[in-house]
């Protein structure tokens, strides 16, 4: 994440974007924005806003050698030569538009910014943004007319959020420049990611934390839930969230040893494990660093309740995954012919 406290726009041009299924052109600008001082305080914050709580980081991909990557290749060219700042901008947008493989693709306004006082990770430095603004939203615009006033509908850009967004940085690790990214339509996240920005995610802490969560997530969503039930699935991620929070460092053997009591669910781990590897087409570390930050967030994701049909749900505390099984009990009533719960308590909050 960054912070953009002393952030600032050095320069911005505006292109927009079409698609060559539905015969829509590009129209692309020849000169910069020059932001007036109410609509600079507005922009700023609202281009930086998504990046501020984004925890992975992202590195240029080609399966052939990295300096054929197109956007690596325009970036590198605008942080080195001022001058070539709008015609860059220009290819990006057409770089842009060559993805537009479908006809769902949507138009939009491109905006091309460079930034200046960006910090990462105690470093300030500039950036090269890169925005697509896909959605118009619906206002009310109130006008004088012969001492009255009147008011018609316009179309125009919420200040709220980004649609699609990547930033940039001038600065490089082993892996190359860092990228941070944002989108929020995800029907069409490949076009964006991989086929546009053709990224991928940094090989460090957070990206192997957020592997593995994503692992157990899904382990509990199409094994426990679907065998175990409910009960299964919940105490399991919140026991996953407690082995993660108490270990800066997971490997795996331990985290079987110390999560299943049973075998059996150590082998259903395991063969889950190969099948979401080759599905994901990734291999995952056998012991590695665990992210806090990564942990903190998906665990704000993660919902443990247990939504009954009879219009009864139990709430789970995540914090606590001894609760679940020291004080809930399943069982099945022959004379109601119904599965319950029983929870044992001393006091009512």
């Amino acid at each position: 994440m960054i912070s953009r406290k002393n952030a600032s726009i050095s320069k911005c041009i505006i292109h927009k974007v079409g698609n060559k299924h539905n015969n829509t052109k590009n129209a692309l600008s020849e000169k910069e924005v020059h932001f007036d001082e109410a609509s600079y305080e507005l922009m700023l914050p609202f281009l930086l806003r998504p990046f501020g709580s984004v925890v992975q980081s992202y590195r240029f991909n080609h399966h052939a050698d990295i300096s054929l990557n197109e956007i690596n290749t325009y970036s590198s060219q605008m942080f080195k030569e001022d001058d070539a700042f709008i015609e860059t901008s220009k290819h990006i947008v057409k770089h842009l538009f060559e993805q537009s493989n479908s006809a769902q693709i949507k138009t939009g306004d491109v905006l091309i910014v460079m930034f200046e006082g960006i910090e990462f990770n105690e470093i300030t430095t500039n950036a090269l943004g890169i925005f697509k603004i896909e959605n118009k939203v619906n206002f009310f615009q109130t006008y004088l007319e012969n001492n009255s006033y009147d008011v018609l509908v316009q179309k125009g850009i919420s200040s709220k959020k980004v649609d699609k967004g990547c930033l940039i940085l001038n600065q490089s690790d082993t892996e190359g420049p860092i990228i941070l990214s944002a989108d929020n339509n995800n029907y069409d996240a490949q076009y964006w990611t991989n086929h546009f920005l053709n990224i991928k995610y940094a090989d460090d802490a957070n990206n192997h934390t957020q592997q593995y969560i994503e692992l157990c997530k899904d382990f509990s969503e199409d094994i426990l839930k679907i065998s175990y039930g409910n009960q299964e699935q919940n105490t399991f991620l919140a026991k996953t969230i407690d082995f993660f929070k108490e270990n800066e460092t997971i490997n795996v053997e331990r985290f079987k040893d110390d999560i299943f009591e049973d075998d059996k669910h150590k082998s259903l781990f395991d063969d889950y494990k190969k099948n979401f590897e080759g599905e994901k087409d990734l291999v995952i570390r056998n012991q590695f660093d665990v992210a806090e930050s990564v942990v903190n967030k998906e665990k704000k994701k993660i919902k443990t309740e247990i939504k009954l049909d009879t219009n009864i749900q139990i709430k789970l505390d995540i914090d606590a995954p001894d609760a679940s099984a020291e004080y809930l009990e399943r069982g099945y009533d022959d004379e109601k012919k119904m599965h319950y719960y029983k929870v044992f308590f001393n006091t009512e909050g």
